[in-house]
């Protein structure tokens, strides 16, 4: 993730050019991996940087703290927020804890955790994001997922008739996330967008997340499925910088993220599609996603119900 440009710059620019927000400042960095937020934080001035990483990564993070001479200024403790203890209390918060259409891996909820060591007056970088999500229409990725079914099409598989089984094959594939990168003309309406505000939200907050819907048709076509996004906002006494992995901006790891409805809506020009999408955690660190879609004027209703763990790597 490092190598991800944009990913890395966004976050060095938020931080320096806020450096007025880190300069003499206690600075708490969650899930730091090989600690590059926490170097980016005493670039700025910080006083002192607690790196926090639950994997074995935190290892190399010390190696690279060391290596660089700055035991003094950054201490790396390894295991989960949950269960470390700071000796203070800090003026800062940062963290790059987005997933896959934003929630995957569940890090949201552990930088919200963090909280109860910041400051009543502290910040937190990013401090709020939002999630867009817009109806498309792709015909071709449509066809390519029942395509993907066909090996179980044979009834002479050496010997064995696999054909029983295409039906939960082709629900199996529809159960998983796309994620890739699109041109934005197969966005059929303009997108919605659900904000999550770090600085308010609540662990609880993310256990069970719904999205309403309602879009107005820019174009007639069939609605293969629901398009998702995200951006998240570093909001510094100095600048707002802002971070997207909008299909409009420079492509990121995060690429973006396509659901798939199990069977497609024909809407018109001018008509409303309407509905919700319900993320609910799951134990394994991800959600289950749940799509429900209406077109108003027809009464036409679609959904779909995928496993957010599991997507599909299309761009590979």
């Amino acid at each position: 993730m490092m190598q991800d440009f944009v990913r890395t710059a966004t976050y060095h620019r938020a931080i320096l050019q806020n450096h007025i927000d880190f300069r003499d400042k206690v600075v708490l960095d969650v899930g730091c991996g090989s600690g590059i937020l926490s170097f980016f934080a005493v670039q700025a001035g910080a006083r002192r940087v607690y790196a926090v990483e639950a994997s074995s990564v935190a290892q190399y993070a010390e190696m690279l703290v060391k290596n660089n001479h700055l035991s003094d200024k950054i201490i790396v403790l390894p295991g989960k927020i949950e269960e470390i203890s700071l000796p203070e209390t800090v003026d800062v918060i940062i963290s790059e804890p987005m997933g896959y259409m934003l929630f995957n891996e569940r890090m949201l909820e552990s930088y919200l955790h963090s909280k109860k060591w910041l400051k009543a007056n502290g910040m937190m970088f990013p401090t709020f994001s939002d999630i867009h999500l817009a109806p498309f229409s792709d015909d071709q990725l449509y066809m390519e997922h029942y395509s993907r079914a066909n090996f179980w099409n044979q009834q002479c598989f050496y010997g064995v008739n696999l054909s029983s089984l295409r039906g939960a094959a082709v629900d199996e594939y529809f159960r998983q996330p796309i994620v890739d990168t699109f041109d934005i003309r197969i966005l059929m309406a303009r997108s919605v967008k659900y904000t999550v505000n770090f600085m308010d939200a609540e662990e609880a907050d993310l256990h069970r997340v719904e999205i309403p819907f309602v879009f107005q048709m820019t174009q007639s076509g069939l609605i293969h499925g629901l398009a998702f996004w995200f951006d998240v906002a570093f909001v510094g006494s100095v600048v707002t910088v802002w971070l997207s992995t909008a299909p409009t901006e420079p492509l990121t790891h995060w690429y973006q993220v396509r659901c798939l409805l199990q069977t497609p809506l024909f809407a018109k020009e001018g008509e409303t599609l309407s509905g919700k999408v319900l993320f609910v955690a799951n134990k394994r660190q991800s959600y289950d996603i749940q799509i429900a879609a209406l077109v108003n004027q027809t009464g036409f209703r679609s959904g779909n119900i995928l496993d957010l763990k599991n997507p599909f790597f299309r761009f590979a």
